[in-house]
């Protein structure tokens, strides 16, 4: 039951040549214009030890809370944070940066802010925020390195000021919106979501939203509320809705069979709704984490089948996870018959010095019966750069 590459990322430096040359790695371009490439799902995290207006839960920074300060050790690892003499909010960025050297010129990373939670009334509730990284933070990150970062807006709906900060959002260049519903406190069915609702779909910005069940951050700890059914408010009101990992985790219940429907997987919501003809141009599914051991055995191989769904469908790494070496396994993909076994090792050394680009060249080494994810998946530039930068109807 041991993790194959152990607990902790090595954090090796740049890669070595003879994997920066490997025919996988060559490979994996064939056929993809570099320019086109944005990672649409990263996060921007650290600790709040310098301006950047990160806040923590106290219950992250102590060992009363072991739970928690683990699981906030193994994130700031993944990413490779915690450098000697550097502080921690630099040390993240500088690393994720530094990765980009294995990377041809082009490609970019969209970088999420983190809202607060909020309750129903509009007010914060700090008490169920576990971190607050804030869209100020991720602009300017983003200006700031504008060669390979883009920023992604968190916004709740709940808030009083939610409008006035999606106007304000789209004005400094935000390409999307994130949420994480269950660690939040957002209902995404709800009806204190419709006035965000109606604005992002004014505004034509995509609303990239976790669904299934949400492991990395507690939070609210609401985890109905990460149903995929519950998204379908927010298309009935023209929001574009990208769900974050297409739901390959966890089980939901069945709300089209009544409040109190069976539970069933999450991913099968998800599938259902991509099948049905009025979700065609509105829901759109993200390939982050796909390739987790355990969300693979659930979605993986209809992912690659479902041809009808690729154009839909948006690649991200869900960075700093690849770097969480307990949660992948080359191995265990080559096995169940996603990846030539030759490619396992590759990847194994890959993943200790790049963990986004090993996310990148496993994705696209897949294969079953004769299929891959096309290259459209990863040029996803285009669903982002679209959109329409003046504040007003969409175009």
């Amino acid at each position: 039951m041991w993790p194959e590459q152990g607990l902790w990322n090595p954090c090796l430096g740049p890669l070595p040549r003879h994997l920066a040359e490997h025919e996988l790695v060559k490979a994996a371009w064939e056929g993809i214009d570099p320019a086109k490439v944005w990672d649409c799902h990263a996060h921007l995290v650290g600790i709040g030890d310098t301006p950047s207006g990160i806040r923590l839960n106290p219950k992250l920074l102590g060992l009363q809370h072991p739970l928690e300060y683990g699981r906030r050790e193994f994130f700031m690892n993944a990413g490779c944070a915690e450098v000697p003499g550097k502080a921690v909010d630099h040390a993240y960025v500088d690393r994720l940066m530094s990765l980009f050297a294995a990377f041809p010129a082009g490609p970019k990373v969209l970088l999420f802010a983190f809202d607060r939670a909020f309750d129903r009334k509009g007010e914060v509730d700090w008490e169920e925020t576990d971190f607050y990284v804030p869209d100020a933070y991720a602009r300017d990150s983003a200006r700031k390195h504008a060669d390979r970062f883009e920023w992604v807006a968190s916004i709740h709906p709940y808030r009083r000021d939610c409008v006035k900060a999606l106007e304000e959002a789209k004005r400094d260049g935000a390409r999307a919106v994130k949420w994480l519903p269950s660690a939040m406190g957002i209902d995404p069915g709800s009806e204190l979501c419709d006035a965000f609702y109606a604005a992002i779909a004014r505004l034509d910005l995509p609303l990239i939203s976790h669904a299934g069940l949400e492991r990395a951050v507690a939070g609210a700890g609401v985890q109905d509320f990460g149903n995929p059914l519950k998204l379908r408010r927010a298309l009935k009101a023209g929001v574009r809705v990208v769900v974050a990992h297409c739901a390959s985790m966890g089980k939901d219940g069945d709300l089209d069979q009544g409040k109190n429907g069976p539970r069933v997987p999450s991913f099968e919501l998800f599938a259902r709704m991509m099948d049905e003809p009025e979700s065609k141009g509105r829901l759109f599914g993200d390939l982050s984490a796909v390739t987790q051991t355990h969300r693979a055995q659930i979605a993986l191989d209809r992912v690659i089948r479902s041809t009808h769904w690729h154009g839909r469908l948006l690649n991200g790494s869900d960075y700093p996870l690849p770097g969480l070496m307990p949660i992948f396994s080359p191995d265990y993909l080559a096995a169940a018959g996603f990846l030539d076994r030759a490619a396992a090792p590759v990847l194994t050394e890959i993943r200790k010095h790049n963990a986004m680009l090993f996310d990148f060249v496993a994705k696209r080494s897949l294969r079953v019966a004769g299929k891959r994810l096309p290259s459209s998946i990863f040029e996803t530039r285009g669903f982002f750069d679209s959109v329409s930068r003046t504040v007003g109807k969409a175009p």
